[in-house]
Parts: structure tokens; sequence; C-alpha cells
């Protein structure tokens, strides 16, 4: 049976919302504990769910283990921490050398808009796993790097091909 057969779809499809998607997703672990396994040589990203306007992932984080400076492609979304602990450090309010950061512990709910640019990291000493909702479907992700005060585009990803 897949994971589309088994999820609650009447009571997660009705939110076009990414908070409400990730927080509903994030309440039922028998959706995403089978996707969960760690890498010691990479984050592990796997799809669990596609709905009309968004698509959920479960992202497992091994300490320090964390993604580079990036955007989601135009894709609005929210996440939420459901083992674990992350530290997000966000780019655009500020100098690039100096980004706020934030820690995100189990439950926290995290949104964001479709031009957020962040870095999420494992900086804790267990694993981590989050639960993410983007709106729409992310087809790309921008990295970045810090060069002196601003960010340069590094490269774009594209899903399916480079994740």
């Amino acid at each position: 049976m897949s994971i589309l057969e088994t999820a609650p779809l009447a009571a997660i499809a009705p939110f076009a919302k990414p908070p409400q998607a990730a927080r509903a997703l994030a309440g039922e672990p028998r959706l995403w504990e089978p996707l969960v396994r760690f890498d010691p040589t990479t984050r592990v990203h796997e799809r669990l769910l596609v709905a009309p306007g968004w698509e959920a992932w479960v992202l497992t984080w091994l300490p320090g283990q964390g993604t580079a400076i990036h955007d989601h492609g135009g894709s609005a979304g929210a996440f939420v921490v459901v083992r674990g602990a992350l530290t997000e450090e966000t780019y655009g309010f500020r100098r690039a050398d100096d980004p706020p950061v934030r820690r995100l512990d189990v439950g926290r709910l995290r949104t964001f808009s479709a031009r957020h640019v962040h870095r999420v990291t494992n900086t804790g000493t267990e694993p981590a796993v989050s639960v993410h909702v983007y709106s729409p479907a992310i087809a790309t992700m921008t990295t970045y790097s810090v060069v002196g005060t601003s960010l340069a585009t590094l490269g774009i990803e594209r899903a399916g091909v480079d994740w």
C-alpha cells in the first residue's frame, strides 16, 4: 500500500496552506516514520505526499549535516521539527555575513515566504527529523555563498535531477 493510499487525505488535503498541512502531517508519525533513515554521508530527503497545490517531504539530519544557503525557487512553505532540533540561519534582512540564527526544537513550526533564503543545520548531538511542505511543489532551489556582506549565486538545483 502506498503512502497516498494510507494518508488521511480527507483531514490533510483541505489545507491549501503549508503551515496547516505541515502540522497535520507532523502529527501523523505513522505516515512519515517509515521514510526515516539516516545516511552518514548526506542528508536524506524523501517525498511524503503530493497533493493539489503542494507537496510534503521528510528530511533527516545527523549531527553536523545541513543544507547550503538556498531559496525554494518561488515556493512558499513550512516545516515542523518532529525529532531532535535544528538551527536556521536566515538571509536577506541584514548583512549576509551576520545572519539571524534561531533554534528549532521538536514541535516548532517554521513558515517561510516564496522569497525566503536560509540554511538549516543539525548543530546538536542527536539525529533530527523534520516534515516540510512546499506550495507550489518545489521545482528548483538556488544555492548561495556569502561573499563579503552579500550573497552570491552558486547554482540552481532541479527537482528530479539534483535531488
